[in-house]
């Protein structure tokens, strides 16, 4: 079994130069070389935003996803950005549905319905890269305690050979890669613990006896379309624990601002990098007719916790709420416009 489980992995590798060892399924820790993180740490901070297929607007009923996508106020998004002095974008490709403002042929070939027409995150991509802003985005596989209890099933979460989770993973994976090529500038993948019961986190909820997730396999297709391109998997919120050593940055999934970067790199070698949310702590906009909260801290304290990760070369991103349009809540943004001035030399 693991030798035929070994060559449908392998087959998905291509042919491209990617500086790393490639592990036989089920092995150990092979060589990698992480890629360079200098970029990333030379930022200052960062937005990210979980826009996802159950955002809702500020009033009114919500728009089905693939209109939502077509009516994504991105131009205005974009200014928003720029007045806040972000560094990069973390966006949201999939959360808790697997439903992605892209198209993507192999998601289509899994389950039918769970893309669009609109490519939102190239026209992202594309527009960052023009400002010389940095583009990472997020990934969840969406296989997490019935969520999406449809795409579990199509995905093959629940098949009795996981191989076939892991390959159409990887595909989904890899075809983005392809696609946005060296815009993509990292990844961050969350839900490990959904995969993995390994971890300081176990929320698995089919069997996986006998299967070990192909982590070295899956960063390898992560990389296809940029070899430099980075990758973080999340072990959960503050957890540094490695489901695999390939991987170059932390995931840094934060809940308030009491521990700032010590050191530019972890321990465990990866580069520092932080994200918590700056309003709303629920992440995702989802309640109708409500306005997203306030920012959480005072301008002092969220200034005093940058400089401090900063002076590590440590960049901080912040979860801004959004609405379903495209737009993010105001005073989190004018809060991070003043965090931008505060911190120029």
């Amino acid at each position: 079994m693991r030798k035929i489980q070994r060559r449908k992995f392998v087959s998905l590798l291509g042919t491209g130069a990617i500086a790393i060892g490639v592990p036989s399924f089920g092995g150990g820790q092979a060589d990698y070389r992480r890629a360079n993180t200098d970029w990333l740490a030379k930022c200052r901070f960062g937005i990210g935003v979980h826009w996802t297929a159950q955002t809702v607007p500020k009033h009114g009923p919500a728009r089905p996803f693939e209109k939502a996508v077509e009516s994504f106020d991105l131009d205005g998004f974009i200014s928003a950005v720029e007045h806040a002095g972000a560094n990069y974008v973390l966006f949201t490709a999939t959360h808790a549905l697997q439903m992605l403002p892209a198209p993507n042929p192999v998601t289509d070939s899994i389950l039918s319905g769970r893309t669009c027409e609109r490519d939102l995150i190239g026209e992202l991509a594309d527009q960052l890269a023009e400002r010389g802003k940095h583009f990472l985005l997020y990934y969840n596989h969406s296989c997490n305690s019935k969520d999406d209890p449809e795409w579990e099933q199509a995905v093959g979460y629940h098949a009795e050979d996981k191989s076939r989770l892991a390959e159409n993973l990887m595909n989904i994976v890899r075809y983005m890669g392809e696609r946005y090529g060296e815009k993509l500038k990292a990844w961050w993948f969350d839900s490990s613990y959904s995969l993995d019961p390994s971890g300081p986190h176990n929320s698995v909820t089919t069997d996986m006896s006998g299967f070990q997730f192909p982590w070295e396999h899956f960063t390898v297709a992560a990389k296809i379309g940029n070899a430099e391109r980075l990758v973080t998997y999340n072990a959960g919120v503050a957890q540094t624990y490695l489901y695999t050593t390939h991987q170059d940055y932390w995931a840094g999934e934060l809940v308030n601002l009491n521990a700032p970067a010590t050191a530019r790199f972890l321990p465990n070698g990866l580069q520092w990098f932080g994200w918590t949310c700056l309003d709303d702590r629920r992440w995702v906009h989802r309640k109708l007719d409500t306005p997203i909260s306030a920012p959480l801290y005072s301008d002092e304290q969220v200034v005093g916790f940058v400089r401090k990760c900063n002076r590590q070369m440590a960049p901080m991103t912040f979860n801004v709420g959004i609405y379903q349009d495209g737009k993010m809540a105001e005073g989190s943004v004018e809060q991070l416009h003043r965090l931008h001035g505060a911190l120029r030399p």
